[in-house]
């Protein structure tokens, strides 16, 4: 029997999946974290040029990834949604979009604290700054415009079409090192070259940045299957959702 994808475009069967997914994620987020940190600020050794504070990548590389790699899946999901016009798509959307504004908020914030003790201030504004807080202001324009528009329909197409325009921001974050003369130095971790880093530098950003992963997706899971109730509100199955959870039995 062929599998029917198209089902999982169904609100009322990816709230039920999501649900149990979350679990999951989220111990993975936490196992992974613990581990991350623990060889990034215990194991890994004290960088010969920066000292300690270079131990900030630990949070600010997979921070900084997530936050370009949330806002490309964003946009992604409001392209699928005004191609086929599916509703779960937009709530795909609009469910990331908070994490995504709050992993660059976390990249921003920890490269200040970065640049304090390597640049000898707090902000420069150079391209790859720039770029990565016009970042944060589309996903802030992204839920803002959203949150304007009284008809969820228009909403959707309006949010999505900024995300979609907004998306030619990413490439120009990850190049802005080599197309421009910034203060950041060059990729530590590249497909076409050995890593610039020790090995155990490199185990424990990596695995940060898989627990940043797997946190986005538990939180974005979590934030989807509240907007689903909330719009699909008046549906049967969901007023079956809603009496148990009020009854105090697990959803």
């Amino acid at each position: 029997m062929a599998l029917n994808i198209w089902r999982f475009a169904s609100p009322q069967v990816i709230y039920p999946i999501a649900g149990r997914m979350i679990p999951g994620f989220m111990l993975a987020a936490a196992v992974l974290a613990l581990a991350g940190l623990y060889i990034g600020f215990f194991v890994a050794p004290t960088d010969f040029q920066q000292g300690e504070s270079y131990r900030i990548i630990f949070i600010h590389v997979p921070a900084a990834w997530m936050s370009m790699l949330i806002y490309v899946v964003m946009a992604f999901w409001c392209a699928i949604g005004m191609i086929m016009r599916t509703r779960l798509s937009f709530m795909m959307a609009l469910a990331l979009a908070p994490t995504g504004a709050l992993m660059t908020f976390i990249a921003l914030w920890t490269g200040a604290l970065w640049g304090k003790p390597a640049w000898g201030t707090w902000w420069v504004w150079d391209a790859r700054l720039t770029s990565e807080l016009i970042l944060l202001f589309l996903y802030i324009g992204f839920l803002s415009l959203h949150a304007a528009i009284d008809d969820v329909r228009r909403a959707d197409r309006a949010a999505g079409l900024l995300a979609l325009v907004g998306v030619i921001n990413v490439p120009i974050i990850y190049f802005s090192v080599q197309w421009w003369n910034t203060l950041h130095q060059g990729a530590s971790v590249s497909l076409t070259r050995a890593p610039s880093m020790a090995s155990t530098m490199l185990a424990g950003m990596l695995i940060m940045v898989l627990s940043a992963w797997m946190y986005s997706i538990a939180a974005s899971l979590m934030r989807l299957r509240i907007i689903i109730l909330e719009r699909e509100a008046d549906a049967d199955w969901v007023q079956e959702q809603i009496v148990p959870i009020a009854q105090g039995a697990k959803p």
